[in-house]
């Protein structure tokens, strides 16, 4: 045999033992990659956190991420408007129509941005577990994973008033200059508490600034005791 008719034979035994192997490695490459990306990017506690941290990997599997996002992000401002809705789910006499019909006024409320009825299946879930009570939970914890998955950080400001646009404006500034920010970009969330008295409650992603009334005046309480 000829050096050429050689290095023909080899060239051609290696070119196809490479077309025998390529598709394997494709796709364990991405399978492992698909593995990865369907993690939580930040880990969450409490049952509200496991429940989300589960539709985040479940939504992630099927590539609704993003409208996925979008329909709780709708849950959240109906929650916002109806201060009512924590009590309803949480009741205890709730029977499974009253339930069926919870979750299907929730849907109309997504208006149709369910990819793949990830979130319907979701709260099908919660509610055949008796689990609808921590849906306002889920939609903040969501949240959560998302903006950690942009690289965002959550800076939740706690007053006893709501807060105008430009003092949280100037808060966000002012944290966005700090150590706290770790150089994110971050995501402003307003919430209202009158339980302060006063006063704010800072929370730049794990960490808190506790400078509100009660505070305080639980401390001073507590010097108080303490002394006499």
């Amino acid at each position: 045999m000829s050096r050429q008719a050689a290095h023909t034979l080899v060239r051609g035994a290696a070119r196809n033992h490479v077309q025998r192997i390529r598709p394997a490695n494709v796709r364990g490459y991405a399978q492992a990659a698909s593995i990865q990306d369907t993690k939580p990017p930040v880990a969450l506690f409490g049952l509200d956190g496991t429940y989300a941290s589960a539709l985040y990997t479940a939504a992630a599997k099927t590539a609704s991420l993003d409208s996925t996002s979008r329909s709780l992000a709708a849950l959240a401002e109906v929650f916002k408007k109806d201060t009512k809705l924590p009590i309803i789910l949480n009741a205890p006499t709730l029977s499974p129509s009253d339930k069926s019909q919870i979750v299907q006024e929730l849907q109309r409320h997504m208006g149709g941005q369910d990819k793949g009825d990830t979130v319907k299946n979701f709260l099908k879930t919660l509610s055949d577990n008796n689990r609808l009570g921590i849906l306002q939970g889920v939609c903040e914890k969501f949240t959560t994973l998302m903006g950690a998955a942009r690289g965002e950080l959550d800076l939740t400001v706690t007053s006893a008033a709501k807060l105008d646009n430009k003092v949280l404006q100037r808060l966000e500034a002012a944290v966005a200059k700090s150590d706290y920010s770790q150089g994110k970009k971050l995501k402003v969330v307003s919430k209202v508490n009158p339980d302060i008295m006063g006063g704010l409650v800072v929370e730049v992603g794990d960490r808190t600034i506790d400078l509100s009334v009660s505070s305080k005046i639980a401390k001073m309480n507590k010097l108080l005791t303490d002394t006499l």
